[in-house]
């Protein structure tokens, strides 16, 4: 189930490229089926089945014709769960020197997803 979703930048390389961080609910929680659609100059991004979980954004005139052209968009998803991606007690200060450096993992999700306008 999704928590939460956030669109972060939206920008045009070939297509219109959609950056969005999407917090899930629990570790093991799979079910996510992302939908676009634009209505106006907005573009929507929702789960499907989950009425909670939608994020809009206003698009300019140039990204508006770049999704009128391709009629899709390539959605560049960062995962994490609430609660479990925070902030590590024992950090090494300096990634690049150290040998036993720790990060968080970060669950990165990239598609190409139709528009529905």
């Amino acid at each position: 189930m999704v928590k939460s979703m956030e669109i972060t930048k939206v920008s045009i390389r070939n297509r219109l490229v959609v950056d969005a961080e999407v917090r899930m609910s629990d570790p093991k929680d799979y079910d996510f089926s992302p939908r676009a659609d634009i209505e106006g100059s907005t573009l929507s991004l929702r789960n499907e089945g989950d009425e909670g979980a939608v994020t809009s954004i206003e698009l300019d005139s140039e990204q508006m014709n770049t999704a009128e052209r391709d009629r899709m968009l390539e959605l560049r998803v960062k995962f994490a769960v609430e609660g479990m991606h925070g902030v590590l007690t024992h950090k090494t200060k300096n990634t690049r020197i150290a040998p036993n450096a720790k990060k968080l993992a970060e669950p990165r999700w990239k598609t190409v997803l139709p528009l529905s306008m």
